[in-house]
């Protein structure tokens, strides 16, 4: 049954959602076509870029991404309170780097000017609607689109659509869903059989982060100050995506460090490789009961997220309440919740 977005999505609170989006009739448009032989896997880069500058736009964190051959997956929280607190000023900013009025020779946006943002700042009312739209994962979600469908028609020579309908979302009702999706995301491309570990997963969070985090590591092993300096120093302009525990000046979103949550997605993904349940080592169950996930059950959500799950997902309480806002009795995956994750 289709819903409203308005009933899974709420711009007006901080949440977060699990959102895909599929190429139409599933080509491989960013991928190795098998059906034309093209190879398209450099569009992923314009997916990432894409991803990292909205990222910077808008007030709206992204937590995890997958660019697979054709389809797109992202974790993402929105902050409407960032949002309503900012000055005029910066929203008026944010919004002219999104629809710029001036280019550059190479069609790049030109960093607004002081006339450009106060004869905007000076309309209230566009204010004020322009804050909602830099916090809504609607707008976040076509913005993303829309700019690769044009960017990729434009280099085919045609028209029409790239992307399947609009995108599908999952809300995440709490840190368990959370973390089940993020590892789910972050492993796309293991149990696609198109990598075989973590740091091999290319265009996922995860293999960025590892990724950062080894730089991190030399820089600090490199003496004499330079090199390293420059090192640690491009990592962390680097560091878009949003950190999964909370830094000093930035709100992470899960209570376990990137060390735990690397050493439970090489085992997820080790296991998903073997195609057989392994035992799960003694120090990673009790990191799992502590963020309230049924270490039993921890490969069956970890590997079928997107199969058990539809348009809520967290906890059976969380669900049902969920579907009474809704304005219904039950919604899909009330079972797996229950079975998953622990109240």
């Amino acid at each position: 049954m289709t819903r409203p977005r308005s009933l899974i999505i709420d711009d007006k609170h901080e949440g977060f959602y699990h959102c895909v989006s599929r190429c139409v009739r599933r080509a491989f448009l960013h991928g190795v076509d098998s059906h034309t032989g093209n190879n398209y896997d450099y569009r992923k880069v314009w997916l990432h870029q894409r991803l990292k500058c909205l990222a910077e736009i808008f007030w709206i964190d992204v937590g995890g991404y997958a660019v697979m051959d054709n389809h797109v997956h992202v974790l993402l929280r929105n902050r409407p309170d960032l949002s309503q607190s900012a000055p005029a000023r910066d929203v008026a900013r944010r919004w002219l780097l999104l629809y710029p009025k001036r280019r550059d020779a190479k069609v790049l946006p030109l960093e607004p000017s002081d006339k450009e943002i106060r004869q905007l700042t000076k309309d209230e009312e566009r204010i004020s609607e322009l804050r909602q739209r830099l916090a809504s994962i609607s707008w976040f979600m076509k913005c993303l689109k829309e700019y690769i469908a044009r960017k990729a028609n434009k280099e085919d020579g045609c028209t029409g659509r790239f992307w399947e309908a609009r995108f599908k979302s999952t809300a995440l009702l709490d840190e368990a869903a959370v973390l089940a999706c993020l590892v789910y995301v972050d492993l796309n491309p293991i149990r696609a059989n198109l990598a075989e570990t973590p740091e091999t997963s290319y265009f996922t969070s995860a293999e960025e982060r590892i990724r950062k985090q080894v730089v991190r590591q030399k820089s600090n092993q490199i003496d004499a100050g330079v090199g390293g300096h420059q090192l640690k120093t491009r990592a962390d302009s680097e560091s878009w995506l949003c950190p999964l525990s909370d830094q000093p000046n930035r709100q992470g979103f899960l209570s376990i460090d990137l060390a735990n949550y690397l050493e439970i997605l090489d085992w997820t993904g080790r296991q998903l490789v073997a195609d057989k349940p392994g035992a799960i080592p003694e120090h990673l169950p009790p990191i799992l009961t502590r963020l309230s996930i049924n270490p039993s059950q921890w490969l069956e959500s970890a590997g079928r997220f997107g199969k058990l799950f539809s348009v809520v997902a967290g906890t059976e309480t969380h669900m049902r309440e969920a579907a009474a806002r809704m304005g219904q009795k039950w919604v899909r995956g009330v079972r797996s919740g229950k079975a998953v994750f622990l109240e």
